[in-house]
């Protein structure tokens, strides 16, 4: 059965104010760590137009910059292009956010995980068939296939992931969001290291099975 991308759909109830963020080394430094897994096909868009993937950077408390919505196509993202979720509520379905455009659809998923780990910094979610796929096969960490993304039951879950991981940086998998891997730790270099080799490392397990047969 093909699988429906739906990434870019916004579920929850969205609370924005127009605004732009400042230009900041730390925005530099999150859209080339955004460049380089658009390039790795990691972050994009799906045939049917739907994007997919999207970053984060904690500022303050449970505030965070995030990639603006349907902004997959795109290689380098302006700073009118990033927005700051200013407050979310699980339990209402609902996020506050300051920017030109609407906050990622995975904007309750991202904070989730920084209210539930106080030492996250970075958050990277991206798409790819072959991680997926290789790591559900590796039972690598990942949240029920029933729960699909952007919704409040999937905040619910990776939060409750989060709580039984002790070391950073943490990957995992999304389960009942087709592609869906997420990346977080303490800082970007080392999300995005940890989401790299991981790739590369899959990448090489494929050939070499390949070459085996």
């Amino acid at each position: 059965m093909q699988a429906i991308h739906d990434d870019g759909v916004i579920k929850y109830s969205s609370q924005r104010v127009d605004g732009v963020m400042a230009p900041s080394a730390q925005l530099d430094q999150l859209d080339r760590a955004r460049t380089t897994l658009f390039d790795l096909g990691l972050i994009g868009v799906y045939s049917n137009g739907i994007g997919y993937g999207n970053l984060s950077l904690r500022t303050s408390g449970q505030q965070f910059l995030i990639t603006g919505s349907a902004t997959g196509a795109l290689r380098h993202l302006r700073p009118d292009q990033f927005c700051l979720v200013e407050s979310f509520s699980i339990d209402n379905n609902s996020v506050r956010s300051r920017g030109a455009l609407e906050a990622s659809s995975e904007s309750m998923t991202h904070g989730a995980i920084y209210a539930t780990d106080p030492v996250v910094r970075c958050v990277m979610h991206v798409h790819s068939r072959i991680l997926f796929d290789a790591l559900l096969a590796q039972n690598a960490p990942h949240t029920s296939p029933d729960i699909s993304y952007g919704t409040p039951a999937m905040a619910r879950a990776v939060a409750q992931l989060v709580a039984t991981q002790h070391s950073l940086p943490v990957l995992f998998v999304m389960a009942g969001h087709d592609e869906g891997i997420v990346t977080y730790g303490a800082d970007i270099d080392s999300v995005l290291a940890l989401l790299v080799e991981t790739l590369n490392r899959n990448l090489n397990h494929d050939k070499d099975r390949h070459h085996r047969r």
